[in-house]
């Protein structure tokens, strides 16, 4: 079963590698019993259905999560093996959509305007007068 990523993005299966063990997940003592975790992995560094940017960008985005050029999706949160496999495929697929995603453009920071700097002023200078009106009186 090949991923789709984005439009222009299809993991093909042959590069999926699925591993399957106990889960100690829900199941009671059907867990004991049935090899319904699943363990996916793709190697993004000898993938040949990217791009050399491509890879660059998951390669620097996903470091963190990348062990010998490999990253693993491990699911565990269903009885059934079949979904577990499902969700493993939508994980894996948000990791590298995100990862390949143009990341939003950055925000610019801007003075307060002279108006605003006043109200905020102002307020502080109101709040500052209740607080001194809730002392005692010195004793001059």
């Amino acid at each position: 079963m090949d991923l789709e990523v984005v439009p222009d993005l299809t993991i093909p299966a042959a590069e999926l590698e699925w591993r399957f063990s106990r889960s100690s997940g829900p199941g009671g003592q059907h867990v004991n019993t049935s090899d319904s975790r699943v363990q996916l992995t793709w190697n993004v560094v000898n993938s040949i259905v990217l791009s050399e940017s491509q890879r660059e960008q998951l390669i620097s985005r996903l470091g963190r999560r990348l062990v010998a050029g490999r990253i693993t999706v491990a699911v565990s949160a269903q009885r059934s093996q079949l979904r577990n496999r499902e969700t493993a495929l939508v994980h894996l697929g948000e990791l590298v959509r995100d990862a390949l995603a143009t990341p939003a453009a950055l925000r610019r920071a801007t003075k307060p305007t002279r108006g605003s700097a006043r109200r905020h002023l102002a307020g502080k200078k109101r709040r500052s007068d209740t607080k001194q009106q809730r002392q005692r009186p010195s004793a001059d």
